[in-house]
């Protein structure tokens, strides 16, 4: 009897480890789209070795960012548009509307992106391949433990994306001290790539991707806070090596004088590496990436409708099925509409800032956090997140608009 209490006691704990690493992972690879892969690739080619500083910076800025959001969501028990209403009524529903918009948006690319993945891994036509990304991304929320589900698939796409990002990178012999040296002391510092990699790490639906799974998995409570904690640093670990690993193999290619190809700057980079072998590589890259941005887009955008109405509550999965199914629709049948990802890209900066701050709010209001104390040091440093991202995501919003009517 007793063994068989150790074993059930056992089994429990397995299973919240494997929560705890599945709610990382989906916030990590939600984090890896297709966007991700250029970003990182763009500005190594035009900050060389410093990009490193830029990385260092914007995981710190991550880092702050998460641990914030995650434990408030644990502490109160609540998702982040329940706690933003109890803040402010009625800011709950416009940042609903403003992460269901960018989630949207942004899946349309990253469909997108998953075509191109089993493009350059199988010559499968793009739109054709992002048809059947779709159709595999569905099939996991029509399972019975689609969250099982999910957090496995999330796990199984992250290490692949990895090992293969590592390989490649060795394989390009950068030179790893001098990235060293410049990211403690660069020679050039980029103040819009820093935001743009904070933004597409931890901005939009990103926010909430990991917390909102948590809580999904009963994951809460002042006594679950190491837990959480500790998830949220890894999903940003995770992130962490993987762009580090994408800067060292770019900084190879550029380091040796090849020519990146501006048509397509990741593909490019792997093709130069490792030849053809390289290439289908990328398509595995490209299609991982997309597939659980894909996944984690449609789950986290839908988690911010769920409480809106008991019917979004109770047919949840269909409703992200209907998201994954609209994106493709829309992707299939226009293509990326340009304005309309200028546009939110731009609100997608302010939503992180909108976020954060509402965020630190609730966790010194007694009617959400009950007798939770906040760190101060965390209040401090999620506030210093907050004034930087606020004032250069107006910037980049004011510099955006005039692109929607050129």
């Amino acid at each position: 009897m007793e063994e068989q209490k150790m074993q059930k006691a056992g089994s429990k704990k397995k299973a919240g480890r494997s929560v705890l690493l599945g709610a990382a992972f989906l916030m990590a690879t939600s984090s890896i789209g297709p966007g991700f892969l250029t970003q990182t690739t763009v500005f190594t080619q035009q900050l060389a070795a410093s990009f490193g500083f830029v990385i260092l910076i914007s995981i710190l800025l991550d880092v702050f960012a998460q641990v914030n959001v995650w434990r408030i969501i644990a502490v109160s028990g609540l998702r982040g548009q329940e706690i933003a209403n109890k803040v402010l009524p009625g800011l709950g529903v416009f940042l609903a509307i403003l992460i269901v918009m960018g989630g949207l948006a942004f899946n349309i690319g990253n469909v997108a992106g998953a075509g191109l993945g089993l493009n350059a891994m199988l010559g499968i036509d793009p739109i054709t391949g992002a048809i059947i990304s779709a159709a595999f991304a569905i099939f996991i929320f029509v399972v019975k433990e689609a969250g099982k589900a999910m957090d496995k698939v999330a796990q199984i796409a992250g290490f692949v994306m990895i090992l293969l990002m590592v390989y490649v990178a060795f394989t390009t012999s950068p030179p790893v001290g001098e990235a060293i040296v410049h990211t403690f002391a660069p020679t050039e510092i980029s103040i819009f790539a820093i935001v743009t990699l904070v933004g597409g790490t931890v901005g939009g639906y990103i926010t909430f991707a990991g917390g909102h799974r948590l809580l999904d998995a009963g994951v809460k409570g002042v006594e679950s806070l190491p837990d959480v904690t500790k998830s949220s640093v890894t999903g940003i670990v995770v992130t962490g090596i993987m762009r580090v690993a994408l800067f060292l193999a770019v900084l190879g290619v550029v380091s040796q004088g090849l020519a990146i190809d501006p048509a397509n700057p990741p593909a490019s980079v792997f093709k130069l590496a490792a030849g053809e072998i390289g290439y289908r590589m990328f398509g595995v890259i490209m299609w991982a990436a997309a597939i659980t941005s894909v996944v984690g887009a449609a789950y986290t955008s839908v988690s911010f409708i769920r409480s809106f109405h008991p019917m979004i509550e109770k047919y949840h999965n269909w409703v992200i099925i209907l998201f994954i199914l609209v994106s493709t629709v829309t992707f299939a049948l226009v293509g990326r509409p340009v304005n309309i990802l200028i546009l939110v890209g731009a609100l997608n900066a302010l939503i992180l800032p909108l976020a954060l701050g509402t965020m630190l709010v609730a966790a010194y209001k007694k009617d959400i956090v009950g007798d939770y104390k906040h760190p101060l040091w965390l209040t401090i440093a999620g506030g210093l997140v907050t004034v930087i991202m606020g004032v250069l995501g107006i910037m980049t919003l004011i510099e955006q608009i005039p692109l929607l009517f050129k």
